[in-house]
C-alpha cells in the first residue's frame, strides 16, 4: 500500500492503492479526506496476506471502528469490531510478520479484544494470575510466536515487562519500566466527569495525593496536548509527580479531544477553541465546587496544546487559576501556521487552524494585557512541532505589558524535551514556581 498525493503540498484527500501478491497494476483501495483533524474514509493500517484483506479504521455511527477490506478487486468491506459509545482506535500486532491478533478501545480505561483464541485465553489468565487493577498487554512475539513480550502496569505501577514462554508456561520478569519508583507510594487515578456550561458531560481523570482526604487541596488542571488526542487511565509521570507533591490533578478530556466520537470532537480545539477552553475552565470551577481545590491555590499546567489552553485560560478567565505553566505552547495561530509554510503538510495544517475572527481572538500572545497572574514558560529550541518562537513571542509580549513571566529555554531539545535531567529540572522548577506563587508550604 502507498498513499498517492499531489506533488508539493499534501492535499487533504489521500488516495490509497494496492498491488496483488504477484505485483502488477495498482488498484484503488480507498479515499480518505483529512478534514480539520478528522479522517473521513477507510484508513488502511495493516494487511493480512493469508486472508488477502487490509485492516483499516472508518466511521460507524460517529465513532471509529475497525473494518477489513478485500484485496481481490471487489472492495468487499466487513465490520471487524465496533463498540457503542467508544472508538476502536488501536490495532494489536505481534511477531516479525506483524500478524494482526486483536484491537483495542477506550471507555474509562483501555481494553484489548483479541481475535486470536489462544491469546484471548492467555490474556484473561494472566490478568487473573497477576491480580489487582492491572492492564495486561501482549506487545510482541518471537518469529515462531512461542515467546511473548508482556507488559503489565496500572495507574500506580509504571509497569513491568515480562517474557512468557508458551511451551513451558513460565513468566519471567525482564525489567521494570521505572525502577527508581519501585516501592514509592503513588497516587490513584480515577475516572470522573462533570457538566460543562450548556450541560455537556465532560469526562476526565482525577489524581489525588496518596493518603489525602481529597478535600481543600492545592490543585492543578492539566489539559492534554493535541488537541486531537485524549488522556487515558494509567501511569502518567506528570500527574504523578504533582500528586505526590501534594496537588490534586485533574485532566479533563475537553470537547475537541478524540476518543468520544465526531460530535464531541466538534470543529477541533483550534477552530472550536472557545468550547475547548470553556470546558478546561469549567473543570477548574468543578474542582472548587466539589471542595477538592482551594480557590486561591489552583493552577493550570499544560504541554503543547495543553500549554496553549493554559495561556488562553489566562485570557478568557483571568484569575481563575492563580498560576500558569505552559510547556512548548502554541501562542499565536498565524505564527504557528507559518512554520509549516515550507512543509508538505501545510495545506492540512492550514485547514486544521482555519481562518476568521477566532485567529486573533484565540491567540494568547495578542492579549498579554489580559493576564493577571504569573506565567512560567518552558521550550526547547529544536522543537519542530511548535517552534520556539511561540514562547519567545509570549515572553516578549508579557514583559512589554508589565506582566510577571519566567522563561526557560533548552538548547538542542525538541517538543518532548526527552532528557531525564531536563525533565527533572522542569518538574522541580515548576513545583517551586507554583508553591511560591500560590503560597504553598
Amino acid at each position: 500500500m502507498q498513499p498517492v498525493n499531489d506533488v508539493g503540498y499534501a492535499r487533504r484527500l489521500t488516495r490509497y492503492v494496492y498491488s496483488g501478491p504477484q505485483g502488477g497494476d495498482w488498484k484503488p483501495l480507498s479515499e480518505v479526506n483529512f478534514d480539520s483533524g478528522l479522517s473521513k474514509g477507510f484508513v488502511p493500517v495493516a494487511v493480512d496476506p493469508e486472508r488477502n484483506v487490509a485492516y483499516g479504521f472508518d466511521d460507524k455511527g460517529g465513532y471509529t471502528a475497525l473494518y477489513e477490506r478485500a484485496l481481490d478487486g471487489t472492495g468487499t468491506t466487513n465490520l471487524v469490531l465496533a463498540k457503542a459509545g467508544a472508538e476502536v482506535d488501536g490495532l494489536l500486532q505481534i511477531g516479525r510478520k506483524q500478524r494482526v491478533v486483536g484491537a483495542s478501545f477506550v471507555t474509562d480505561k483501555r481494553y484489548a479484544e483479541y481475535f486470536d483464541p489462544e491469546l484471548k485465553k492467555l490474556s484473561a489468565s494472566l490478568g487473573k494470575a497477576l491480580g489487582g487493577d492491572k492492564q495486561v498487554g501482549i506487545l510482541d512475539a518471537s518469529a515462531d510466536e512461542n515467546r511473548l513480550i508482556i507488559y503489565v502496569g496500572s495507574d500506580v505501577d509504571p509497569g513491568q515487562y515480562y517474557l512468557y514462554d508458551k511451551t513451558t508456561h513460565k513468566l519471567a520478569c525482564i525489567l521494570p519500566s521505572r525502577a527508581e519508583l519501585q516501592g514509592v507510594p503513588l497516587a490513584t487515578m480515577r475516572p470522573v466527569s462533570f457538566r460543562a456550561a450548556g450541560g455537556t458531560v465532560v469526562p476526565g481523570y482525577l489524581t489525588l495525593p496518596p493518603g489525602s482526604s481529597g478535600k481543600n487541596l492545592p490543585a492543578i488542571v492539566m489539559p492534554h496536548g493535541g488537541p486531537g488526542a485524549r488522556d487515558e487511565w494509567g501511569f502518567d509521570w506528570l500527574a504523578q509527580y504533582f500528586a505526590v507533591k501534594g496537588y490534586a490533578v485533574f485532566q479533563p478530556n475537553f470537547r475537541g479531544s478524540t476518543g468520544y466520537g465526531t460530535e464531541f470532537f466538534g470543529q477541533n480545539g483550534f477552530k472550536g477553541w472557545r468550547v475547548a477552553i470553556g470546558d478546561v475552565d469549567d473543570a477548574g470551577r468543578w474542582l472548587v465546587a466539589q471542595g477538592i481545590a482551594k480557590p486561591d491555590q489552583m493552577a493550570i499546567v499544560g504541554w503543547s496544546y495543553g500549554g496553549y489552553a493554559a495561556l488562553q485560560s489566562g485570557v478568557v478567565d483571568p484569575g481563575l487559576y492563580k498560576a500558569i505553566v505552559a510547556i512548548a505552547p502554541v501562542t499565536d495561530f498565524d505564527k504557528w501556521r507559518e512554520q509549516f509554510r515550507d512543509s508538505s503538510n501545510y495545506r492540512i495544517m492550514d485547514n486544521l487552524i482555519g481562518t476568521g475572527p477566532h485567529i486573533a481572538e484565540g491567540s494568547p500572545a495578542r492579549h498579554a494585557n489580559a493576564f493577571t497572574v504569573p506565567v512560567l514558560l518552558f521550550h526547547g529550541d529544536a522543537d519542530r512541532n511548535v517552534t520556539v518562537g511561540n514562547s519567545r513571542l509570549m515572553k516578549e509580549r508579557l514583559q512589554s505589558a508589565g506582566k510577571k513571566v519566567d522563561y526557560v529555554e533548552y538548547a538542542g531539545l525538541d517538543h518532548q524535551l526527552d532528557d531525564a535531567a531536563t525533565r527533572a529540572g522542569l518538574l522541580t522548577r515548576a513545583d517551586a514556581f507554583l508553591r511560591s506563587t500560590m503560597g504553598i508550604k
